[in-house]
């Protein structure tokens, strides 16, 4: 079994789709190994997001990711980082595949319903980002 990290933005959380998304993550057969509601500094979005700062779309991601409450997840399942990005669908939810997350509930491609992250190791920086070691045991 592996890890990876997941957030429910806070369109999703606004838009009262928190509940159908975790219910969909574990009929996906993911086990939530930790769950938070949050609603992030703006320090810590743009620490997270830090990547890419100086590009166009910086602020409004910091600005958007700051709104209002988004859960952070630590999810376990085998090959967890390809089967989480599968189950999100593409960035623009109108090029994702039927039943993924972003079909069902983004917004837009901004407003995309949840972020993953991008590599098996760039989930662990950010399960590291948010979770104390112990919180993930």
């Amino acid at each position: 079994m592996s890890l990876t990290f997941g957030i429910i933005k806070p369109d999703a959380v606004a838009a009262g789709n928190a509940g159908k998304i975790l219910a969909l993550i574990e009929a996906n057969g993911f086990k939530l190994r930790a769950v938070r509601m949050t609603k992030l500094a703006k320090d810590e979005a743009e620490g997270f997001y830090a990547v890419h700062q100086g590009k166009p779309f910086f602020e409004g991601l910091v600005e958007f990711m700051t709104s209002g409450p988004c859960i952070l997840l630590c999810l376990e399942k085998e090959n967890a980082f390809a089967e989480w990005r599968k189950l999100m669908g593409a960035t623009n939810p109108a090029n994702a595949d039927e039943g993924t997350i972003r079909k069902l509930f983004a917004e837009s491609i901004g407003k995309n319903a949840a972020h993953g992250s991008d590599s098996e190791e760039n989930a662990a920086i950010e399960l590291a980002w948010f979770f104390r070691a112990y919180e993930l045991a």
